[in-house]
């Protein structure tokens, strides 16, 4: 007999609510689940056929039944079904939106050179600017599948579709219906949260609820943490008017003025001081470093001027202009708070 409509609602319905609870899963409890709209008797009818069926067992005299082996393999069948029409619509939605973005993309890296360019030609300083960036990334999903006996995989994604694989070495073997709790144990806790709302407080609970598992919790919150921290490699800094330096006697000797161009053209240390921007962006104001309070090593010798600009909420840029002590801080401060204030606008138009 095969399973119609009703009895895959109904077998799904106390799948879901034995992994929640742990508890054997009766007929009463089923009818009140919203959207199912089946009287008790009816349920408990179609919980008869599953037991002939095999999917579903009645542990001892108990009235509530569990899932079989065969139960659990029909509910990951399911969701791998699932995830696979979830993976093609998304590559279809993909291949129709790549045009797009690729388009956006270039739109806005000729934005950020534009803006680069403008401030180092108004200033007569080195200027740059990085691209926007979530200041904050979530989690969006955790899944948790078996490799082998005792190996899992924990794939993590974040917001911006940033994925992150983490294998994980188990002790022992674990079963399906220990997997499957922990999978639903991540993603009813984790999901949408970021790193830094995860307290002690919640990853004590979560190995808590999860016994003799909470090694593996521990890892992927581990995995979690490192898949959140920004890679450096990715963060796009446009610079423009390095060259400028030169126009600046104290700091065209050869050696301080090779260090600071080599500074701009590596971006390591650009990297450094954009991150050191984005970690006051709470301040929403303009940073000023002046010599050795720079936290660019090379530029010890110079003021750094820097902003946080933000285009919408959580996704920031920085703003930075490079200069002689001596430079002419009013014009600078100036540029950098009108710029700051106009770059959400130009971001828009950038949009359209």
């Amino acid at each position: 007999m095969d399973l119609d409509e009703r009895k895959k609602k109904i077998l799904l319905a106390i799948i879901k609510t034995y992994l929640e609870t742990g508890e054997p899963v009766g007929s009463r409890t089923i009818s009140k689940i919203e959207g199912l709209s089946l009287s008790s008797a009816t349920i408990r009818n179609e919980m008869a056929d599953l037991v002939d069926m095999g999917y579903i067992l009645q542990p001892h005299t108990s009235a509530g039944r569990i899932p079989s082996d065969k139960g659990y393999r029909f509910y990951v069948d399911q969701l791998m079904a699932e995830k696979e029409m979830q993976i093609e619509e998304r590559e279809r939605e993909t291949d129709e939106m790549k045009g797009l973005l690729i388009e956006k993309a270039d739109k806005m890296e000729r934005l950020l050179k534009q803006v680069a360019r403008s401030l180092s030609v108004n200033t007569n300083y080195a200027a740059m600017i990085s691209a926007p960036r979530y200041n904050v990334n979530r989690l969006k999903f955790i899944q948790l599948s078996r490799m082998e006996a005792n190996r899992i995989v924990a794939v993590i994604v974040v917001e911006g579709n940033m994925i992150k694989n983490q294998i994980i070495e188990t002790e022992e073997p674990i079963d399906d219906e220990t997997l499957l709790k922990l999978n639903m144990l991540l993603n009813t806790t984790l999901n949408g949260m970021a790193i830094e709302d995860i307290s002690l407080s919640i990853i004590s609970r979560m190995k808590q609820q999860a016994g003799d598992q909470a090694g593996i919790i521990a890892e992927v919150i581990d995995a979690v943490a490192e898949s959140i921290k920004a890679d450096d490699e990715d963060l796009e800094i446009y610079t423009s008017g390095a060259n400028n330096i030169f126009k600046y006697p104290e700091l065209a000797d050869n050696q301080k003025a090779s260090e600071i161009i080599t500074a701009f053209e590596e971006k390591k240390q650009l990297t450094n001081l954009v991150y050191e921007t984005l970690s006051h962006s709470d301040e929403r104001g303009i940073q000023v470093y002046i010599g050795e309070e720079s936290p660019v090593e090379n530029m010890k010798d110079c003021s750094v001027v820097t902003a946080t600009y933000e285009l919408d909420e959580g996704i920031h840029g920085t703003i930075g202009i490079i200069g002689p002590k001596r430079m002419d801080y009013d014009k600078v401060l100036s540029t950098i708070k009108k710029l700051t204030t106009e770059l959400d606008t130009m971001f828009k138009k950038n949009e359209r």
